[in-house]
């Protein structure tokens, strides 16, 4: 029995961890992976972070910068939270599926494959990472080449003298594009049309763009952080993208007025959804597949509070810095809830 159980042990699980140790909570961390490092441990390699390390930073420890002074690099990430989560000695129990979270009178049980937590207050950091979205076009089953996820990318190597189609307009099809189309023929499509930042600007202002959303300033300055290798692709003349397609061929895609592309791979920079599954038994989501929330607390069950999922329950919350800053405020109204000194 304990006062909080933390589902998940990557940025947004660490950034809870450190807020409760100041609140002097009882608490545990249970991560399903086996090591430190939440989801960048499983990113493919180049991949570079949004913001520079100094706005990529969890509370109470700056992220190292690194030797090229530029952005962080994936690994770099991994490193920063295994020290953080040595360094403030947080309570991490690995590695622990987490199964079912069901209601127990004025407990909630935390169902693991080591074991049944029972906590006063849940808070679900899971992330999104393990459930990448692929959307549904017509042809799917029919294409012949291969098909593969942002999550299931590790690197260019495996497409040099190819022709590859790269789905999504967002900064992970920007990225990946960037590197792919420097060895292979590639084409770009997206459901709208892509929009880069100014290069003096980086993610710093996306987060600051999210603020202002969500109190009702939806100002528009792009989303795609023109990092060094994006700002070479375009100098290049290759972010160019294409409307999006119907469908996919044996061979390739096809666009509504008949125009083709043969191809021989598609690679879906298409985003993620909420990893809640583990929530299931409560029956809390709404039409929209989502839990309905205020701030971090779910309306259906206040017991439970979510962290890292995105704009939905923080701003920019599935980002470090925003992590770490609605986790603050998260832990506030935790300690309301338990009356913790």
């Amino acid at each position: 029995m304990t006062d909080v159980v933390v589902i998940g042990g990557g940025q947004a699980g660490l950034a809870a961890g450190y807020y409760l140790r100041r609140a002097k909570a009882d608490f545990v961390i249970l991560d399903a992976q086996e090591q430190p490092g939440g989801a960048w441990r499983h990113v493919w390699p180049s991949l570079r972070l949004f913001s520079p390390a100094q706005y990529s930073s969890l509370p109470g420890r700056m992220m190292p910068i690194p030797p090229d002074g530029g952005y962080p690099s994936a690994a770099g990430a991994v490193s920063y939270l295994t020290d953080y989560e040595r360094r403030y000695d947080l309570p991490v129990q690995r590695p622990v599926t987490v199964r079912a979270v069901r209601r127990a009178g004025e407990r909630l049980l935390v169902e693991t494959g080591r074991g049944t937590w029972q906590a006063r207050v849940v808070i679900s950091a899971t992330g999104t990472w393990w459930r990448p979205f692929l959307p549904h076009y017509p042809g799917t089953r029919d294409f012949r080449g291969e098909q593969l996820h942002t999550a299931g990318y590790r690197g260019p190597e495996p497409f040099a003298g190819k022709r590859v189609v790269i789905v999504g307009g967002a900064n992970s099809g920007a990225q990946i594009l960037a590197e792919v189309s420097a060895i292979a023929e590639t084409t770009w499509v997206t459901v709208r049309p892509p929009r880069l930042l100014p290069d003096e600007l980086d993610g710093r202002a996306l987060f600051e763009h999210a603020t202002r959303r969500l109190h009702g300033d939806g100002a528009d300055l792009g989303d795609i952080v023109a990092v060094p290798p994006v700002r070479e692709a375009r100098d290049r003349g290759v972010l160019k993208a294409e409307p999006m397609f119907a469908r996919l061929t044996e061979t390739g895609v096809a666009w509504a007025d008949g125009t083709t592309w043969d191809c021989d791979a598609i690679i879906w920079c298409t985003g993620f959804r909420p990893a809640l599954g583990h929530l299931a038994p409560l029956k809390l989501r709404g039409p929209d597949g989502l839990i309905p929330v205020h701030g971090t607390q779910a309306i259906g069950e206040p017991r439970l509070h979510l962290l890292g999922y995105g704009d939905w329950t923080g701003p920019a919350s599935a980002t470090l810095i925003g992590a770490g800053r609605t986790a603050r405020d998260m832990v506030t109204a935790i300690a309301g809830q338990l009356q913790l000194n």
